[in-house]
């Protein structure tokens, strides 16, 4: 079994930081691309950030310029740091992999981390 399991949510004021960090465990040949995702109440799921297995981010417009995705894939790890959060980051954030095992490649999903942008 593959599992994602993120944490580092929480409820911070306007301005503030919060780094959400997600672990893949389980039967992993390989991750492809890693991503964060959010879905607000009543609103559809969106990406947050993406980044490929060699690295390469890529980042949705809402959160260019403040918010930084990285990987370890010696931990199959990514982590998503936001820096200036607003009122309108507030959301469910879900972690998603693209992961390989057994010759066929499968997209997961972490349970999501509530985070909470509020003075």
């Amino acid at each position: 079994q593959v599992q994602l399991v993120e944490s580092g949510g929480g409820l911070v004021q306007p301005g503030g930081s919060l780094r959400l960090s997600c672990a893949a465990s389980g039967r992993i040949f390989s991750i492809g691309a890693m991503g964060w995702y959010r879905q607000a109440p009543g609103k559809q799921r969106e990406l947050v950030a993406a980044i490929t297995s060699r690295g390469i981010p890529d980042y949705a417009d809402s959160g260019k310029g403040r918010f930084t995705i990285s990987r370890d894939n010696a931990k199959n790890t990514v982590v998503l740091q936001m820096n200036s959060l607003k009122p309108e980051d507030t959301a469910v954030y879900y972690c998603n992999a693209e992961i390989s095992n057994w010759g066929r490649t499968d997209n997961y999903w972490g349970q999501g981390t509530q985070v909470t942008v509020s003075s």
